[in-house]
């Protein structure tokens, strides 16, 4: 069965290491990043999308996806391709993620300003909001990560 892994958190939250350790093996990585000066960054991701679904892919959405207006269009990218539908909830930890930030080079490092105005949009998802399953993921305190399933 086809999928949609949706990466939910700040930036310097471990979402791409996370793809990277996880969902790398079996998962088409998506990213607004991969291509940072494309017009119509939606449009394109969901084209991407689209394609890798239709081309049998599972497919890991990874950006800060910070609320359901940017999750929904991905969801109903997914539902129209009879995907099943995960999100990777990486709750908010600020200045873990701005200490991260700091250490990043030049060409990755996000302006705090990106940081902060992202923490203000963040939402916990919920299944209401269409997910088929949603796991919460912490680091572990030994390089990885510690993937709980989703709880009120």
């Amino acid at each position: 069965m086809t999928e949609v892994a949706i990466l939910i958190g700040l930036q310097a939250s471990g979402k791409t290491t996370f793809y990277r350790t996880s969902p790398a093996g079996t998962h088409a990585h998506v990213s607004k990043d991969a291509s940072p000066n494309a017009r119509r960054r939606q449009a394109r991701q969901l084209r991407l999308i689209r394609e890798a679904l239709d081309a049998g892919f599972k497919v890991a959405v990874d950006n800060t996806n910070p609320s359901a207006e940017e999750w929904a269009p991905l969801i109903a990218a997914g539902r129209e391709r009879g995907a099943r539908i995960v999100g990777y909830w990486f709750p908010p930890d600020l200045p873990a993620s701005m200490a991260r930030n700091a250490a990043r080079d030049d060409k990755t490092r996000v302006p705090d300003v990106g940081l902060y105005a992202t923490v203000k949009r963040l939402r916990r998802p919920r299944p209401a909001d269409g997910f088929d399953e949603l796991s919460v993921v912490r680091f572990d305190g030994r390089g990885g990560f510690d993937v709980r399933p989703w709880e009120e």
